[in-house]
């Protein structure tokens, strides 16, 4: 039986690229495309590059095709200052894939979005990720998931210092942090894959949208397939 095809962009993040690690190593998908900026020195069998100007995705729009979207598409203020880019990367384009990728046939949409995203929001961080939250429910899509992790906790080597110091904080304080205010505590990048792979292994109709602890649930569940 063939597996699933995904379609990722964000390959290169802390979530994304352990994403890809995660997909490209389960049997349940057959082919993983990655929507990359620059060519990934990666080699595997089941990995499939469209090295594209996000601004030009519909330039492509033939090529993206696929059963499962995945969308780790993000930035920081201090990586994109300009507050028009930095839009056009956390809300313009995974707006963008989604319509293309959802017309070619895609049933489901998982997306990193953030704790505090909320259209309404005074903050412009929190109110982008809030603002491609509602819009992209829009998207006739099967099945829509989106994923508010907190404070993510990685190993990447271009971690900030603020973040490295923050996480160490965190591993201190997150066993107090229990009950409702569980989904506080800080969460490995891998955790937060391993639930975006499960889910997207269930047959799922509707919009769901996962709080942090959530999300920790998630990854500790083995899926039916």
């Amino acid at each position: 039986m063939m597996g699933k095809k995904a379609i990722l962009a964000g390959a290169t993040g802390a979530i994304g690229s352990s994403l890809l690690q995660q997909l490209l190593a389960d049997r349940n998908y057959s082919e993983v495309l990655v929507l990359v900026r620059k060519k990934l020195e990666l080699k595997n069998p089941k990995l499939k590059q469209i090295i594209l100007d996000f601004d030009k995705i519909k330039d492509f729009s033939h090529e993206i095709t696929g059963d499962v979207v995945f969308c780790c598409l993000g930035t920081t203020a201090k990586q994109t200052p300009d507050k028009i880019e930095y839009r056009k990367i956390d809300y313009q384009y995974p707006l963008d894939m989604a319509w293309i990728a959802q017309v070619n046939g895609a049933e489901s949409y998982h997306l990193i979005s953030a704790m505090g995203a909320n259209k309404n929001s005074s903050i412009f961080y929190n109110k982008t990720k809030g603002e491609v939250e509602h819009d992209l429910k829009a998207v006739p899509f099967k099945s829509i998931h989106i994923y508010q992790p907190s404070l993510l906790d990685s190993s990447r080597t271009d971690k900030r210092f603020g973040e490295g110091l923050m996480n160490k904080i965190m591993h201190v304080i997150n066993p107090l942090l229990v009950g409702a205010l569980r989904k506080y505590r800080s969460i490995k990048v891998e955790d937060v894959a391993k639930a975006m792979v499960n889910q997207s292994l269930e047959d799922k109709k509707g919009i769901f949208t996962y709080e942090s602890d959530k999300i920790q649930e998630l990854s500790a569940k083995k899926s039916q397939i």
